[in-house]
């Protein structure tokens, strides 16, 4: 099981902005790899708390987080193959690269200067979901037309910032010569150009491929969430990195049963016969039909609870239930000998309403819906 974003922090909750930066910043200088050479532990300690930091410093990603747990972010997270060593100091960099020095050993200068690796831009597609896929998981396969660096494309080094990604400038001041390093807009920071350009190529050296993209969607998603799949967007020019698949989630109504958080409600209507004798009848469930069984002398407004057949929770804890509304359907067309049997039934004092305790108002069962 996934450790939990805030535990990794050592912060709660509650913790404003500043407060999770401050607290990653701490994380990230301690097990820091020019600090931990060659320890494996500090250095995944050192991606744990840029991953924590990732979700919980983005207001979006920490209320979904918040929400669901790490379940939010399955189907190709950030911890599933996301960032590597060169993506935490290409985007958290700046937070942590002036306590080394400006420069981080064996990664190419990523915490304080020098080439960074590009990433390119996401891509979003919106995935419709049946009830059924919804309460169980599934896999869904997707064709996906997404740029990539075209066959035969070279490279060569930036000759406006000699490789480094950036140019210096040096100027006069009342204080003196002051030095300052800006990204190469020649290379975009890359530190490379196109030196040999395939004819159906773009100008950076791209083209669009299209490519069926395999999405794990867990169980008990929710309209609207979003899904991140690493690596599956577009590609950038030169030494970069793809982006990510953004994949958001729409549910299609079912037939039959509505959906309420975990749990699962069903319209259940027979006849003023039924009720009175008692019947089974078939119903609707995720998992398949099911066959249940109504006592003689159900009443209207009965619920019957189905445990465990409704949604699987998105956070592992186990799955909601199906909750049956018993409906006495009352015809509204009577024959003769119908009305007459009726009729002589009205003064039967057996057909006279004695509600027991048992019975439960419609208040206390709307408060067992939702216990």
């Amino acid at each position: 099981m996934k450790q939990d974003y805030y535990e990794i922090l050592g912060i709660d909750k509650s913790a404003s902005a500043a407060e999770i930066k401050k607290a990653y910043r701490k994380k990230a200088i301690e097990y820091h790899p020019d600090k931990n050479s060659g320890d494996p532990k500090a250095e995944e300690m050192f991606k744990k708390a840029a991953e924590a930091y990732e979700v919980l410093s983005n207001p979006d990603k920490k209320a979904r987080y918040d929400q669901y747990g790490h379940a939010a972010f399955e189907g190709g997270g950030f911890g599933g193959g996301g960032m590597n060593m060169e993506d935490i100091f290409s985007q958290f960099g700046d937070i942590f690269g002036s306590a080394f020095g400006g420069g981080f050993s064996g990664f190419g200068g990523f915490g304080g200067g020098g080439p960074r690796r590009v990433k390119g831009s996401n891509l979003r597609i919106r995935v419709k979901l049946t009830l059924e896929e919804v309460a169980l998981g599934v896999e869904k396969k997707v064709k996906v037309r997404r740029k990539v660096q075209a066959p035969g494309v070279t490279y060569k080094t930036c000759t406006i910032c000699n490789g480094n990604g950036q140019v210096t400038k040096i100027t006069n001041t009342i204080l003196g010569r002051m030095q300052t390093a800006t990204t190469c807009n020649t290379c975009g920071g890359s530190g490379q150009i196109i030196d040999n350009r395939p004819s159906d190529a773009d100008a950076q050296g791209l083209k669009i491929m299209e490519e069926t993209v395999s999405i794990k969607i867990p169980a008990g998603v929710e309209e609207g969430m979003q899904l991140k799949v690493s690596g599956k967007g577009n590609e950038a020019a030169g030494n970069s990195v793809p982006g990510d698949l953004l994949v958001a989630i729409e549910t299609l109504e079912h037939d039959t049963l509505k959906r309420e958080g975990d749990n699962l409600h069903y319209d259940l209507y027979v006849s003023i016969s039924d009720a009175v004798l008692g019947t089974s009848k078939e119903i609707d469930t995720v998992s398949g039909k099911v066959r249940i069984k109504l006592e003689p002398g159900i009443q209207s407004g009965k619920i019957l609870r189905l445990r465990g057949k409704g949604i699987s929770n998105i956070n592992g804890y186990g799955s909601g239930d199906l909750l049956v509304h018993v409906n006495v359907w009352t015809p509204k067309e009577l024959n003769k000998e119908q009305r007459e049997f009726f009729e002589k039934m009205s003064s039967n004092e057996n057909f006279e309403p004695k509600p027991e305790k048992s019975d439960k108002s419609f208040f206390e069962k709307v408060k067992d819906m939702f216990s």
